[in-house]
Order: C-alpha cells, then structure tokens, then sequence
C-alpha cells in the first residue's frame, strides 16, 4: 500500500467518530464521492472500501433495503430496527471494514415452493445489516462491472428487463433462426465454485479487503434448525451481491457465445441461443455444455434443456406463434401457474366483503401480472382468464349467500323474476356449477364486477 493511500485511510477513519444517523459512512478526504464510472476511469487499485463505506453510499444503501423490506436474518433484527442501531455501532462496523476485521453473520436457510410446485428453490436471508453492506458493496461494485457486460445480457442489470431480452428473442425468430438451444443450468446459485468467481471479480477489482469480503459472504455458514452449515460453493439467493455474482460469472459464457457469433439472450441463468437448423443446435448445445463444464465447472440440466422449436418452449414466461413473423404471448405453463396463484387468493377471501376484497387482494394481482405480459399479442386466453375469474368471484357469493331463502332473495335484488330465483336457490346444485350458470351471470353480468374495481385482463391488454 502506498504512503498516499494508508493516508486517505486515517483521514477516513478520523470521520468514523459520527454516528450513522447523523453522518452515515462517516466520509472524509480517503471516501471519494461514488458517481457513475467508465470502466477505464475506474482504476483497478482504486479504494473500493472508502468508497462503499462513503456517507453518501451509505445513506443510498440504507434508503434501499429500508425501502426493500425483507424478513429478518439469524440475528431476529427488522429493517424497521436498523437506523437506530447503526446510530450507535455503525462507528465499530466501519472501522471492522476499512480494518478488513469484519465477519459477516450466517445467513437463515428459507426454502420456497419453485413455479409450478415442482421442487423448492433454497434462499440465504442475510442480517439486515449484512444486507446493507452487501448493497453498499453492490453500488460501488456495479459501475465498475456494468459497462464490459454483454449487451445480450439482460438479468438484474439497470436499465433492462426480462421485456428486453423476449423481444430480443422474437427478433432472432423473425430472422429466420427457427430452433432454439434452451439451456437450463442445473442448481447454479448452488452450484458456483468459488475460486472460479473470486478470480473474475479479481480481473478488476484491486482492493483486497473487498475482495476477501465478498469471498467471506459465499463462505458464511447458513443456519437451518438452529444449526450452522458451513458453505464451500454456491452463492446463496437472497442477498444483494448475488445477482451480480452470477452475472459476473456467466459473463464468460456471453463472451464465448459472442466469439462464436452466435445470437444469444441471457436472464440470469436462462440462456437461449438462437440456429438455422436443428443439427446445428445439437453441435452447439454439446460445445456449450463442455464449456460450462470445463470453464465454469458448472452442468447443463439435460432433463430441463433442449434443441427445440421457440414456440415449443418458454423463455422467461413467454411463448410465441409459429409464424413467420412470430407474436408473442403468455406460456401455457405460466398460465396454469397464475390459476394456482389466484385459487389460493380466492380461498383466503370467501369470508371477506367481495368488494373489498377485489380491490385490496385481486386488483393488485392482477395488475402486476397483465403489465408483465403487455407484451402478448395473443389475446385470446386473457379473454378465457376473465371469464375464469369472474366465475370464481360468483363462486365466492354463492358460498356467502349460504342458504337457499338468502339466495332467492338475493337473486330477486340483482333483476331475476321471483320464479327463476327460487328454482335457482333450490336446483340442489354446487356452489362451482350454479356460479357458471345462465342465473348467476345474468345476474352478475361483467359490468356488475366492473363497477366493483375488477382489472380485466382483457380490457388492459387490448388498450396497451
């Protein structure tokens, strides 16, 4: 270390006297400002630590994961909880870092069900303070990254979405590239070796504190029963630096792919790779697959990953039309995973007031899901999902009307004549038949749940 920086280290450390609440990061004459960088402006011997550890990083950092939320780690601490604390141990926690003493706190084990109920996907939940350091390292970290990364790379990266690397996907379809190499890595966020990522990270970053840092956040041990596990690969899901990890790492495999010439889109660790013909597809798909194997010590899910036709296959929940000029649209499998997702709501709200309930639980739901697939041009089975829903929803009265005399008179008030609505209420029928009968919708026609705030899917895809 030179004279010059062990001297912008203790004018930084001479800053770490105040409070996190008052002057978070403490930042003096060794914690430059962290603004948006090329990748050449940014030395690689740059003090990456002062600039993490910077107050203007910090309270951006801590403005994130307040904003994020999150459940709590090992440590029981709520995010509600962290600026109080910081104001009194942020000083010690600093000086740990710039010292590089700091030990990061195991991580809690959550294991959640995977799309579709097939398996479940294990998460690391860090501390909410380990949460903030890794968001601080993400901020500073990033610049430094982001510009050398591929512009076929999509996942987790501002600025793009999973929308960008569809239409991407469309387009190499449109071109004429009619088979796809859908490749599935097989259990990666367990599976990254971590030689192999530090030696990535360390093409450009200098500063060996952070570099052991993040080495100490792969290795931290992962609590399940009250137990600690120790980890010697994988980088657990659930933290902020893990999906820049990953895309760190699989940067070589975009690299490789763009050296080929290959048209390619990448989400994370969903990698489609666009051919002519279903023979070349097969000679790229055992190429790649040595790739991964040899470079990045990672395998191909043969089980999940085939040489395909694109509308036979579903990239990031999007299908297409076999079409010359293909059209997008929602994949059958997302479809039925939706269904699945709405029939626990519906359960949870039989005993709620149903206009209450579309507007505080389904609306929400059904909004996120619609603006996510904006980008179909199949119309039809948002059409079918209406009609699903609404029959669901004269389900939920059904049930709530309950008895046959409640039914009747119900019926009457929504515009039914007296002999309908007690032939209706008394058909001996279930609840799923009688909500899909001519009774029910024509007394709860469309615009009766319209006026209730029901989001047509319909309705939003056709006006988008």
């Amino acid at each position: 270390m030179t004279d010059k920086r062990a001297e912008g280290r203790d004018e930084s450390r001479g800053a770490s006297s105040e409070s996190m609440g008052r002057n978070p990061g403490g930042q003096g004459a060794g914690a430059p400002a962290v603004t948006a960088r090329t990748e050449h402006s940014w030395p690689k011997a740059f003090d990456l630590m002062e600039a993490a550890v910077g107050r203007e990083n910090m309270v951006k950092a801590l403005k994130r994961v307040e904003s994020n939320k999150g459940a709590p780690g090992v440590d029981d601490m709520l995010v509600s909880e962290l600026r109080a604390w910081l104001k009194e141990h942020w000083p010690r926690v600093r000086e740990e870092l710039l010292d590089d003493r700091y030990i990061p706190s195991p991580v809690l084990k959550v294991e959640i069900p995977k799309p579709g109920g097939k398996g479940m996907r294990m998460l690391g939940i860090p501390t909410v303070l380990d949460r903030l350091i890794q968001q601080a390292l993400l901020q500073v970290l990033q610049p430094v990254f982001e510009p050398g990364f591929s512009d076929h790379s999509h996942g987790f990266r501002p600025g793009r979405s999973a929308h960008g690397a569809v239409l991407e996907a469309r387009s190499y379809v449109a071109e004429g590239r009619r088979w796809v190499v859908d490749l599935d890595l097989e259990k990666f966020f367990d599976r990254v070796n971590h030689d192999i990522l530090m030696s990535r990270v360390a093409r450009k970053v200098g500063d060996k504190r952070v570099l052991r840092l993040i080495r100490r956040y792969l290795q931290a041990g992962m609590m399940d029963g009250g137990l600690v596990q120790p980890r010697t690969e994988g980088t657990p899901q659930g933290g902020p630096l893990s999906p820049l990890l990953s895309n760190i790492l699989l940067d070589d495999l975009d690299k490789d792919l763009e050296r080929r010439g290959h048209r390619f889109c990448r989400y994370a660790d969903d990698c489609n790779i666009y051919v002519k013909t279903q023979r070349s597809g097969e000679r790229v798909m055992a190429s790649v697959g040595a790739f991964l194997d040899k470079r990045l010590k990672l395998k191909v899910n043969s089980a999940k990953s085939a040489v395909d036709r694109p509308w036979r296959r579903k990239f990031l929940g999007y299908s297409m039309t076999s079409q010359r000029e293909p059209r997008l649209k929602a994949a059958p499998e997302a479809v039925k995973r939706f269904k699945v997702k709405l029939k626990a709501l519906f359960r949870r709200g039989r005993g709620r007031n149903l206009g209450r309930f579309i507007r505080e639980d389904l609306a929400p739901v059904l909004r996120g899901w619609i603006n996510y697939f904006r980008l179909s041009c199949v119309k039809g089975v948002f059409e079918e999902l209406d009609q699903w829903i609404r029959h669901r929803l004269r389900c939920v009265l059904w049930r709530q009307w309950k008895r046959n005399f409640t039914r009747a008179r119900n019926l009457m008030s929504l515009g039914l004549d007296e002999q309908r609505a007690w032939r209706s209420a008394t058909n001996g029928r279930g609840p799923w038949w009688n909500s899909g009968a001519s009774h029910m919708n024509q007394a709860l026609p469309k615009k009766y749940f319209d006026a209730l705030g029901f989001v047509s899917l319909h309705d939003r895809i056709r006006l988008s």
